[in-house]
């Protein structure tokens, strides 16, 4: 059975991004994943959440990180 977009896409957080976040206190969360459009929901925990940096965090390391490792993806939106 083919692996799911969610099943790729919570692999990548668990084994590259979370890691990183876990660092500096944060985490993320897959909230939802729209497999037709290619849109994943996210919600950033911890130090993450509420922090001035999340916006940049989210688009230029989750989302960019997502799209190069799962082509299918086409956006990364926050809860």
């Amino acid at each position: 059975m083919a692996e799911s977009l969610k099943d790729k896409v919570e692999k990548i957080i668990d084994e590259e991004i979370r890691p990183i976040l876990m660092q500096d206190g944060g985490n993320i969360a897959v909230v939802d994943v729209d497999e037709e459009k290619g849109i994943v929901i996210v919600q950033l925990l911890g130090a993450c959440h509420g922090c001035p940096m999340s916006q940049f965090t989210l688009g230029m390391f989750v989302e960019q990180r997502l799209k190069q490792k799962i082509p299918e993806i086409k956006k990364v939106l926050p809860v």
